[in-house]
C-alpha cells in the first residue's frame, strides 16, 4: 500500500494483517519448556508473547494491550502503565507467530509431543509439586505427533476486558476454521475483574473459559493488591460472577497469587472458602513470581498445600500453577517492556 499516507498505512496494516510480528528478541528458559518473544508492532511499540510446552499440548500466552491500566501492585505489566490497546490483528498475529514457530521447528531433532492417556500424579498440571514432562524420543510411543498450537490464554500484557471489542474479534478469528480453528475450551481469558465486561460475556454467551484475578477475600485486602477493585468492589464482582455462572452454566476460575505472609494464611483460606462456597468455581493458586517493583516472596509448598486442603473443606477444587519461565521473566505477572 505505498500510495497511502504513512499513518493510514500503519493503521490498516495493524488492523488487517494477521501475519507474524517482527521478533525483536527471543529468550529460552532453562526449564526447557518456555520461550518468550519480544515482538515489535508497526508503530515501534513492543509486546511480549510466551510459548509454553506441557505434556500433550502447547500453549501461547498472548497480550491484549501495550502495558496495562489496572495497576496490580505485584504485576510488572501493571507497573509499566498503559500505552495503548492492541488491534484484533495484532492479537491474532501473536498466536500466528507461535504457530509458525512450531511449524518451522516441528521436524527438528525429532521433537514431538507425547500423548499420555495414563499420566502419573507427579506429572499432573495441577500437582502442588509439579514435575513437568515434555517431549519424548521418536520411538517412545505410537501416540506421538508433531507439535502444534493447541491452547491460548489471554493472560499476557494488558486487561482483555478493557479492550473488549478487539479481543472478542480476535477470539472469533482464532476459532474460525480458516484461522487456527481452536475450540472454545482451548481458550482462556483472564480479567482483573472488569464487572461490565463479565456481564457482557454472560449476555453474549461467550463459550470460552473465564479466569478472574481475586487475590484478596475482603474489599480492603483486595483493593490493596488490585487497585481496580476500588472501581469494581468485591461484592459487585461476586454478583457479576454468580450471574455469569447462572447464565453460562460454566465454571469460573479464580486466580489467587500466593504471597508469603500476606494472603496465604489458614485464616485467609477460610475466608476464600466462605466467599466462594456454593459457586461453580475452581481456585488456581499461583506462587508469586518476582518483579523489580514488588518485594514480596512466594508462598512455600507446605503452606500452599495447607491452603488447598482448607479450600477442599468448602468443596472448592484448586490447583497450584506450574512455575514456568521464571528465569527469563516469562511467568505470570512478569511480562513488561521498556517504554519507547
Amino acid at each position: 500500500m505505498p500510495e497511502l499516507p504513512a499513518r493510514f498505512r500503519a493503521k490498516a496494516e495493524s488492523e488487517l494483517s494477521f501475519g507474524r510480528h517482527a521478533t525483536a528478541a527471543e529468550t529460552h528458559s532453562a526449564d526447557g519448556f518456555t520461550r518468550k518473544y519480544l515482538l515489535e508492532l508497526s508503530d515501534g511499540r513492543r509486546i511480549e508473547t510466551v510459548l509454553m510446552r506441557y505434556t500433550g499440548r502447547v500453549t501461547a500466552c498472548i497480550s491484549s494491550q501495550v502495558g496495562c491500566a489496572m495497576g496490580c501492585v505485584f504485576c510488572a505489566t501493571g507497573q509499566m502503565g498503559f500505552m495503548r490497546h492492541l488491534s484484533a490483528g495484532e492479537i491474532v498475529a501473536q498466536a500466528m507467530h507461535v504457530d509458525a514457530v512450531l511449524r518451522e521447528t516441528s521436524g527438528q531433532a525429532g521433537r514431538v509431543v507425547l500423548d499420555e492417556p495414563h499420566r502419573t500424579p507427579a506429572h499432573r498440571d495441577d500437582s502442588p509439586y509439579p514435575t513437568p514432562a515434555l517431549a519424548q524420543p521418536a520411538s517412545a510411543s505410537p501416540h506421538e505427533r508433531h507439535e502444534r498450537l493447541r491452547n491460548i490464554v489471554l493472560m499476557g500484557m494488558g486487561e482483555p476486558l478493557h479492550n473488549y471489542d478487539a479481543v472478542m474479534k480476535a477470539i472469533d478469528i482464532l476459532r474460525d476454521p480458516n484461522g487456527l480453528a481452536l475450540g472454545a475450551k482451548k481458550i482462556t481469558l483472564s480479567t482483573v475483574g472488569v464487572v461490565p465486561g463479565i456481564r457482557r460475556l454472560a449476555e453474549e454467551r461467550r463459550p470460552f473459559h473465564l479466569a478472574v484475578s481475586l487475590h484478596g477475600a475482603t474489599q480492603e485486602e483486595r483493593a490493596a493488591l488490585v487497585p481496580a477493585a476500588r472501581k469494581w468492589p468485591l461484592d459487585e464482582l461476586m454478583d457479576a460472577c454468580r450471574a455469569y455462572i447462572a447464565q453460562q452454566q460454566r465454571r469460573v476460575f479464580y486466580e489467587w497469587t500466593l504471597i508469603e505472609g500476606r494472603n496465604d494464611t489458614p485464616e485467609t483460606a477460610h475466608a476464600v472458602g466462605r466467599l466462594l462456597q456454593g459457586q461453580l468455581a475452581q481456585v488456581n493458586l499461583i506462587p508469586l513470581n518476582p518483579t523489580n517493583g514488588y518485594d514480596g516472596a512466594p508462598t512455600g509448598r507446605e503452606a500452599a498445600k495447607r491452603f488447598q486442603e482448607i479450600l477442599a473443606g468448602y468443596d472448592l477444587p484448586s490447583t497450584v500453577r506450574q512455575r514456568r519461565g521464571i528465569d527469563i521473566a516469562a511467568g505470570c505477572g512478569q511480562l513488561a517492556v521498556a517504554k519507547k
